[in-house]
């Protein structure tokens, strides 16, 4: 059996191309070495208390793009969180082998708990003990399933952290029973420039949606955050966010003769704008159509994500018995 891979992604909208070159692409690829298993995590959407038709809308626009950007269910397994009921369990049993200090440094909270410090308020107002709790189920999320890789951003190196100290306080406690994964950091892939140069992240607003429609997909790569450098003057490439989109979309011929471009002068920024959007376009066209022909059967989206979830219970079931006969709830 090939070892395994996690990745799951929160329904929080759709994904924009930062998501796709910082996860979906090389998550994807994974399955050449890994058993890859996908899932939407809707338990941990919960978090921000979403309208419960919003969120059944977001559950379904993540599967439909994960199926959209190449993921083969089929050779895969591919599934809805709240599909597992073993998860809650596990997480109740790795709660209870976890420090609260441990959780109290998790960056979420913490984040959290400044921003009400910076605002004067209560240091745990609006909190909920599901965003406290987070990482237990993010490590139940990937112990459960003997999860041998986990990639990740950088950012999110402290959730495999934390999973491993818990597996390791599990074991102390009542012997090997949990495997221990590693984080497979794509540190190369991490940072796609934003339409203002920060990185691109929904929170900023600087968003460019791989499954908009082709007005808006083309009016936020027009907003695309550029100096006021002429056709004529010669540009920095390395330092120019448009460039750096540009070149994850183009041929690399064509990368390469607008990188000289840009040194020696001769190219507009609005010229390069409208050239990106029909790239950007181009490249995920197939994508597009497939999304639309997803999010408008549910019925069979629901189905893919059944069985997917059987195949991961195969896996998380023996994981769990194993946990229970070691704490001693089974004999």
């Amino acid at each position: 059996m090939k070892p395994i891979s996690l990745t799951g992604i929160k329904p929080t909208g759709n994904p924009h191309i930062g998501n796709y070159f910082g996860m979906y692409k090389p998550a994807i690829a994974l399955t050449e070495k890994y058993l890859g298993l996908y899932f939407v995590a809707d338990f941990h959407a919960l978090t921000s208390t979403p309208n419960r038709k919003d969120l059944q809308t977001l559950i379904y626009e993540v599967a439909a793009g994960w199926l959209a950007l190449g993921l083969d269910p089929d050779q895969s397994v591919f599934f809805r969180q709240s599909d597992v009921p073993e998860i809650p369990e596990c997480a109740w049993m790795l709660s209870c082998l976890t420090s609260k200090g441990l959780m109290n440094r998790a960056h979420a909270y913490k984040a959290a708990v400044d921003k009400n410090l910076e605002a004067e308020r209560d240091p745990d107002d609006g909190i909920n003990m599901g965003l406290y709790n987070y990482p237990v189920l993010m490590a139940a999320d990937i112990l459960l399933y003997e999860s041998d890789v986990v990639p990740v951003g950088l950012d999110q190196k402290q959730h495999i952290e934390i999973a491993r100290d818990i597996a390791e306080s599990f074991n102390r406690t009542y012997g090997k029973t949990l495997k221990l994964p590693e984080g497979l950091y794509t540190k190369d892939l991490q940072d796609v420039p934003g339409i203002d140069g920060r990185k691109m992240s929904k929170s900023y607003g600087n968003t460019i949606p791989i499954f908009a429609d082709e007005k808006t997909m083309r009016k936020q790569v027009m907003r695309i955050v550029t100096d006021s450098r002429t056709p004529e003057e010669p540009k920095d490439p390395a330092n120019d966010n448009l460039f750096q989109i540009f070149r994850l979309f183009a041929a690399p011929e064509r990368a390469e003769e607008v990188r000289q471009l840009y040194l020696t002068g001769g190219l507009g920024y609005g010229t390069l704008k409208q050239e990106l959007a029909e790239t950007i376009l181009a490249y995920f066209a197939d994508a597009r159509q497939k999304f639309s022909f997803y999010t408008q059967n549910t019925t069979l989206l629901d189905e893919i994500l059944a069985r997917g979830a059987e195949k991961a219970r195969d896996i998380a079931i023996p994981v769990l018995k194993r946990m229970r006969k070691a704490t001693g709830i089974d004999r």
